[in-house]
């Protein structure tokens, strides 16, 4: 996988602003074709790039479109279209809401080796511990820009409980990550535990904050109670 040496410092969660997304996913003007084609979530780790190459490719290209083309992030290109940064290798996992041809609707990234150059507060992260185990960093939270508002609130629905479902499935019980802070309140609304951390240096005239949240089981009922919508269960009515 290519590598970057420009790339921001860690990843980011912030969302995407809504003025760059106008056109719609999947079946175009067709509200019910979309219905008929629920977008499905699937955990791509090293063993499964190859198997999902098309919906990776769709999800780079989304990356670039936001990251590179509306936030102006520094990152390496790759052919013009597709956005890397030198942590998309092995180590990476994606969880992706994807249509039903394999067209990337809403991703973010899981990295479960956490970056050496940890900021001076990195032992709020561990609670102290020195093997950091449990704890994986949540970066490119991105969603679509081919997505009406309706859709890109639903497949952010459905990734947050996928993120926290494999959250729970893997043993990890704290999630952190780093967002521009207009968009720290509302992740912190979201439902979950969520606690600030710290203020990082400014990168590219943004103020970044560094946030943690903490999964456990009862996280998937917050977040439904604070109006997350679970993604309906395959074969109900």
């Amino acid at each position: 996988m290519p590598t970057c040496d420009a790339a921001p410092p860690r990843g980011r969660i912030e969302t995407p602003c809504a003025a760059a997304v106008r056109c719609r996913v999947g079946a175009a003007g067709d509200p019910a074709a979309a219905l008929r084609h629920e977008p499905r979530m699937l955990v791509v780790d090293q063993s499964a790039r190859a198997r999902e190459h098309v919906v990776l490719r769709s999800m780079f290209a989304a990356r670039k479109r936001i990251f590179v083309d509306l936030l102006k992030w520094n990152l390496t290109v790759l052919a013009g279209r597709y956005a890397i940064d030198r942590r998309d290798g092995p180590g990476a996992t994606y969880l992706i809401v994807a249509g039903p041809g394999g067209e990337h609707v809403a991703s973010a990234r899981l990295l479960g080796q956490l970056p050496a150059n940890l900021p001076p507060f990195a032992k709020q992260i561990s609670d102290g511990s020195e093997t950091k185990a449990g704890i994986a960093e949540v970066t490119h939270f991105c969603l679509s820009p081919e997505a009406t508002a309706d859709d890109r609130r639903r497949a952010r629905d459905q990734l947050l409980h996928g993120l926290v479902d494999y959250a729970l499935a893997h043993r990890i019980r704290r999630l952190v990550g780093i967002a521009e802070r207009r968009w720290v309140h509302p992740i912190e609304t979201i439902g979950w535990r969520c606690r600030r951390l710290g203020v990082l240096p400014a990168a590219s005239g943004r103020d970044l904050v560094e946030l943690a949240v903490d999964i456990d089981a009862h996280t998937p009922a917050r977040l439904a109670q604070a109006g997350i919508a679970p993604p309906p269960r395959r074969g109900a009515s």
